[in-house]
């Protein structure tokens, strides 16, 4: 089972729509028993609060939901628990490497680097742009499971 965290700010808009999306994917795909999919905030900001309001309804608008989530902060000891971490921008990246104290097996990446535009996906807490980061998180989601597929294939041979 790959086991993949996204991880943004504070977990309440980018990290849970891109959780969201991903487990959307891998359903459409019928590879549910394959993975293991969750979201975290590298801040305490949000810690309990539901996904952002205006994430929910781009994600409902899209057909699909996180009304459960609940923001968590992520811990070093997560660093066992999983095997990608994928961050939104870099202050996440780097913020992963600093809770975890490095990255010795290279588990953390960023989101977009998995596409053929490596960048940051933008902040719509701050930027008002959520159905453009949903298409941002889509892609990078995308590119990130066809990526995963084709290593699990070439590892069968």
């Amino acid at each position: 089972m790959i086991k993949i965290l996204f991880v943004c700010h504070g977990n309440i808009c980018r990290s849970p729509m891109a959780e969201a999306i991903f487990r959307s994917m891998v359903r459409e795909q019928g590879l549910e028993d394959q993975f293991l999919v969750d979201s975290a905030a590298v801040s305490a900001e949000e810690l309990g609060n539901p996904v952002y309001p205006a994430a929910q309804t781009e994600l409902r608008s899209r057909g699909l939901g996180a009304s459960s989530h609940r923001a968590w902060q992520l811990s070093r000891e997560d660093y066992d628990r999983y095997d990608f971490f994928i961050g939104m921008d870099m202050d996440n990246v780097y913020r992963m490497q600093r809770i975890f104290g490095g990255d010795r097996k290279k588990k953390i990446g960023l989101l977009l680097a998995y596409t053929d535009t490596p960048r940051e996906v933008e902040d719509p807490w701050y930027t008002g742009r959520f159905g453009f980061v949903y298409d941002e998180i889509e892609a990078g989601c995308r590119a990130l499971l066809e990526e995963l597929i084709r290593d699990e294939e070439r590892q069968k041979g």
